[in-house]
């Protein structure tokens, strides 16, 4: 009997997903657990198992294809010998895989022109009827409502009216961006990643009122207790390890959660909601953008299970094999871009996380100990909080609670 292999639901929050590539083609034996295609999601690309068995009679969404709703039908499985039914076909609404325009030379315009030139001859001329939402809206993102015809009662401009011509209309950088470089320029498709990203840190700082406090911070003392625990590790076996300075840092700022509990906490319309776990994202590069897999309970996990279980969350994400509930949650997140020696950075909050600690380089320089000049190795960080959930003097107290923490790193071993 012929049987419908339907778009899967890779995680709580998809509704839709890009075929990226079919490992099968029709006519193909497939075997339970056998892996069928890779499904581009907001977070990842991910492998599709087979749950049946049988011949892959008919693929009805082609590779590339975006928009492709959970659920949908992608491919039929039909037994050895049997035909697939005339009856079915592909499904509508499916975008497939065109080559992206290159971009074309755009005369620098106001907003207002870009938002809707066609209406604007139509408009009578004098006063615009708005609501004030609308004017207010249309006033912070600089939109002449001259130029948008209203779609409310009698014409009026409303909300969605100005939003739909913030949607249509490239800003200054937009246009300036899409003017070709003298040496020539091509455009590279978005990927669903990319997407995401960009639409999730975009309402996360016009959504979320961050504020940032920073820290110096010396490593000296966590470095030669790196140095001494590596030295313990046996060189091979199950049992072998290599502590990483990330890997003690995940466990410092697990410490700090616990005890600066404001920190570890979610905003909510009714409520903050206070989290018992410090489960650290830790934010891995990607080719094509950057991906948060969990280290969870990592208050509770020793520096060895930590660097294990890091060590493979990063291998799985930059191969594409986590699990949906490896990398969303998480109540706290980490960004570590000292390997490329930079000085200080300021992160973007994950909401619905209240902070994320930027960490940059470290950097032998002279520190007053005393009265005495000395040599050390200092690392800033920076605290990037949600002013919502968490107050500058929470913040800071975790930032004292982290430094001491790494600092006097016995603690992460006790």
């Amino acid at each position: 009997m012929a049987t419908e292999i339907l778009m899967p639901a890779l995680s709580p929050t998809m509704t839709e997903g890009k075929l990226a590539r079919w490992l099968k083609k029709e006519g193909d034996t497939v075997n339970s657990g056998d892996v069928l295609a890779e499904i581009e999601t907001d977070k990842a690309t991910m492998e599709v198992e087979a749950i049946e068995e049988g011949i892959l009679g008919r693929i009805l969404v082609q590779e590339g294809a975006e928009g492709v709703a959970v659920n949908t039908p992608i491919a039929i499985l039909v037994e050895e010998g049997e035909a697939v039914p005339d009856n079915i076909d592909a499904p509508k609404n499916v975008a497939s895989a065109e080559p992206a325009p290159v971009p074309q030379p755009v005369a620098s315009a106001p907003v207002a022109a870009q938002a809707a030139p066609a209406q604007r001859a139509d408009k009578p001329i004098g006063r615009v009827v708005a609501s004030p939402l609308a004017r207010r809206i249309a006033r912070q993102k600089n939109i002449d409502l001259a130029a948008i015809q209203g779609t409310g009662p009698n014409g009026r401009i409303v909300k969605r009216d100005v939003e739909a011509a913030l949607n249509k209309a490239p800003s200054a950088g937009q246009v300036a961006s899409a003017l070709p470089a003298s040496g020539g320029s091509s455009a590279v498709p978005h990927t669903t990643m990319r997407k995401v990203i960009a639409r999730r840190l975009s309402e996360s700082k016009a959504t979320i009122p961050h504020f940032y406090v920073s820290i110096d911070v010396e490593l000296d003392a966590l470095l030669a207790l790196r140095a001494q625990l590596n030295a313990m590790s046996p060189a091979e076996g199950a049992d072998a390890f290599k502590l990483s300075v990330n890997d003690m840092l995940i466990k410092a700022s697990a410490v700090a959660l616990k005890q600066v509990p404001e920190v570890n906490a979610s905003y909510t319309e009714d409520a903050m909601i206070l989290h018992e776990d410090a489960d650290i994202s830790v934010a891995v590069s990607l080719d094509d953008g950057l991906i948060t897999p969990i280290v969870k309970q990592a208050d509770r996990k020793s520096l060895k299970d930590i660097s294990q279980e890091a060590k493979d969350l990063i291998a799985r994400a930059r191969a594409g094999k986590l699990k949906p509930e490896e990398f969303q949650g998480g109540t706290f997140s980490i960004s570590n871009m000292g390997m490329y020696g930079v000085k200080d950075f300021a992160a973007i909050v994950n909401p619905p996380q209240a902070a994320i600690l930027a960490i940059a380089a470290g950097k032998k320089q002279a520190v007053v100990k005393g009265n005495e000049l000395a040599i050390a190795t200092v690392m800033t960080v920076t605290l990037s909080v949600d002013h919502r959930v968490v107050d500058g003097a929470a913040a800071a107290r975790w930032l004292s609670a982290f430094r001491t923490a790494v600092e006097s790193p016995l603690s992460l071993v006790l």
